[in-house]
């Protein structure tokens, strides 16, 4: 009798730690600071009174790629 109620607690405690959400996770300290990076280096190309002989464009264009991959 005993061992039956053991395990149907034991039983019951499984399933409601498998029907809880589980939590979110945090992102990785050092993606999170490369984003900001990113975003900052984004902002001054773009305000940028040269174009680098187009390269800026590109590099923009680069940020905006590597952003989307980190963020993924």
């Amino acid at each position: 009798m005993k061992k039956k109620m053991m395990s149907t607690f034991t039983v019951m405690g499984l399933m409601l730690m498998l029907s809880m959400p589980s939590p979110a996770f945090e992102p990785h300290p050092e993606i999170h600071e490369a984003l900001e990076a990113l975003h900052k280096a984004k902002a001054h190309l773009e305000r940028a009174s040269h174009d680098f002989h187009g390269h800026r464009v590109d590099a923009i264009r680069a940020i905006d790629e590597t952003t989307r991959q980190l963020e993924i």
